[in-house]
């Protein structure tokens, strides 16, 4: 038995870095990293991610109940899988990040930060995560799920953001994701650097990011509010049928523009208590820096992560506008 999230946040090593269970072999690669194999022939090949934003703790928490579940046998494995807590200094220190956002760092960005915590992290799990695929086998499908949870509330609570991408999108993985009662589904229009870009742009994995509602330290998340993603997770891992969607229908949004901060003066026309998918109609003023104001120009649109603390160069917001 491995506590995968107890040797993370004491910063231990486990006492056997390998070992083999009834129907399955497990493998600690590094800190945070756990592969299990199962000895039966498999289809799919997933990677669970989560504390890539160590103060994002409830998709941490469901990872580590997962593990436990399948280490005594109560979830039976039928895919290949990687679990990863992506950055543990961060997790034990309740922060979002020690010295620079992770999720922007991934497709060669981190070599910008060489000598920073994140940096090598992502470098770290770049090469794991590109181990993990290429040596699982090639009629395998591939399947990179992020967890996270928002900063700020949200009108519509739980969506997945798919990275931009040429290769069509993986049916599957959306019917996975409606089956979950995510509220929204929000497509990329541009490359990223997000760890989910990576897996979709490197091996063609069908890859979301998960946002799952709002992030609270250890120990005050109500998990029972995650059993819809976590009952999904385990019908995808042990290869049952996906449940019925009880929610009304998802809603479909594409990325139409990206508010960057570039200038020591921006401001956003957003209160700090303003919900993610907060809307804008024509004519709105979102945003002002040296003098030049961001104008809605079409009939009307939604901001998902407005932040106007984040550093210059960085993403101040995303735009967005509904797909029927």
């Amino acid at each position: 038995m491995i506590d995968f999230l107890g040797l993370v946040l004491e910063a231990k090593q486990p006492a056997l870095s390998r070992g083999v269970l009834d129907s399955f072999t497990w493998e600690w690669l590094a800190e945070g990293v756990l592969s299990l194999t199962p000895k039966q022939a498999y289809e799919k090949v997933v990677v669970l991610s989560a504390g890539v934003h160590g103060n994002e703790t409830a998709p941490i928490e469901l990872l580590a109940q997962l593990s436990q579940d399948i280490f005594t046998g109560q979830l039976e494995l039928k895919v290949r899988l990687l679990l990863i807590l992506g950055n543990p200094e961060a997790i034990r220190s309740g922060q979002r990040y020690i010295e620079n956002d992770m999720n922007r760092m991934f497709c060669g960005v981190q070599q910008q930060f060489v000598a920073t915590t994140e940096a090598q992290r992502v470098v770290e799990l770049e090469q794991i995560v590109t181990d993990f695929f290429t040596n699982s086998h090639a009629q395998a499908q591939l399947y990179h799920y992020d967890l996270h949870t928002a900063i700020r509330p949200s009108l519509l609570p739980t969506f997945a953001l798919f990275p931009y991408q040429t290769h069509a999108y993986d049916a599957a993985l959306l019917a996975s994701l409606n089956a979950a009662e995510l509220d929204a589904v929000v497509y990329h229009n541009a490359v990223g650097k997000t760890f989910t870009h990576f897996t979709s742009s490197k091996f063609q994995a069908a890859s979301a990011t998960l946002e799952l509602g709002h992030a609270k330290p250890f120990g005050q998340n109500d998990l029972s509010a995650f059993s819809a993603i976590d009952q999904v997770l385990r019908t995808v891992l042990s290869a049952q049928d996906l449940p019925m969607r009880k929610k009304k229908a998802m809603q479909t949004f594409q990325v139409a523009d990206s508010i960057i901060k570039t200038e020591d003066d921006f401001q956003l026309n957003v209160t700090d208590s303003a919900p993610n998918f907060s809307v804008f109609q024509s004519g709105a003023v979102i945003a002002t820096q040296q003098g030049k104001p961001y104008v809605v120009a079409q009939q009307q649109i939604w901001i998902l992560f407005p932040n106007p603390q984040v550093k210059k160069g960085l993403r101040a917001g995303l735009i967005l506008t509904e797909v029927n």
